[in-house]
């Protein structure tokens, strides 16, 4: 079953919409393979607002968001986890509004870990930290922390109760699935945090990049499927003599745009992670590379 993606949005940059009673969108210009068109950042509620993945540290960007909330007060400022399109802005706007920032902490990886997306933010450290459960409101709204891992390992989704929504940051949106690179994102937390959101009863997912998501549960089931079919596809490539991640890339990747190759070979690495510990397939080396030899165990 192919995946529903879902492209279509209408937008201007800078300019504010309205998406519901409760949510604001301001979308950032900084457009790519890995933000789509930019990083929406959400207001949520009204007179005492909630800042929803502030994005990255532009001043358009952040004039556009202060515009959006003139006359109105920040009680929090909620991070989905810390990729510098996402974060970069919280330290200013945290300054310029008084409010406190609010994520699961700070980056989990290392400064000396590559980076395929845009950037892993180190500088960002929360004043409060969120697990899951932990629920945060103001009048009219009540947003509750949904520990997601895998993309990152402080991967937050955030319910907003009364809307039946979630905020689901960068674990699932409607336009592409996501990047998982190691050491930081692991495939297994990914998936385990992606049949998590099959338990619930959320009505509509609201990424940071692109247009909302009307089929949580079809589309999360579909990305499901489509992780388990790469690993059919990476256990064939290595049955047929395709023993590197380069090889499996070209192989999968032939009719992809180029530009994503090096993080489709972290998406392959992080699934070849899971199946030597699943002992689906060897590598050569005690701990798996992206330029370890990998074979089939049976």
């Amino acid at each position: 079953m192919s995946i529903p993606y879902v492209q279509d949005m209408k937008f201007e940059y800078g300019v504010t919409t309205r998406l519901s009673p409760l949510v604001r969108r301001v979308i950032a210009r900084n457009p790519g393979p890995f933000t789509f068109h930019g990083t929406g950042t959400f207001i949520i509620g009204h007179d005492k607002v909630a800042i929803v993945d502030p994005g990255p540290a532009e001043k358009a960007h952040i004039d556009a968001i202060l515009r959006t909330i003139r006359g109105e007060s920040v009680t929090h400022i909620l991070v989905t986890h810390t990729h510098s399109d996402h974060s970069a802005a919280a330290a200013e706007l945290s300054h310029l509004t008084g409010s406190a920032t609010f994520a699961f902490g700070a980056h989990g990886g290392e400064r000396s870990d590559s980076s395929v997306e845009e950037g892993a933010d180190f500088d960002f450290i929360p004043d409060h930290t969120m697990s899951d459960g932990d629920t945060v409101n103001g009048p009219g709204w009540t947003i509750t922390a949904l520990h997601t891992p895998g993309h990152t390992s402080n991967h937050l989704c955030y319910e907003l109760a009364e809307e039946a929504t979630l905020l689901s940051g960068d674990h699932v949106m409607g336009w592409s699935t996501t990047v998982i690179a190691p050491p930081d994102g692991r495939m297994g937390d990914y998936l385990s945090s992606l049949r998590k959101l099959l338990e619930r009863d959320d009505q509509l997912f609201r990424p940071t990049h692109g247009p909302a998501i009307t089929n949580p549960k079809s589309l999360v089931t579909s990305f499901l499927n489509h992780r388990a079919k790469r690993i059919t596809q990476i256990l064939r490539c290595v049955r047929n003599g395709e023993y590197t991640i380069e090889e499996i890339v070209r192989s999968i990747y032939a009719n992809h745009d180029p530009r994503l190759h090096r993080a489709a070979a972290h998406s392959i690495f992080a699934h070849l992670i899971g199946m030597v510990e699943d002992e689906h397939v060897s590598c050569e080396d005690a701990i798996p590379t992206l330029v370890s030899h990998y074979s089939p165990v049976n």
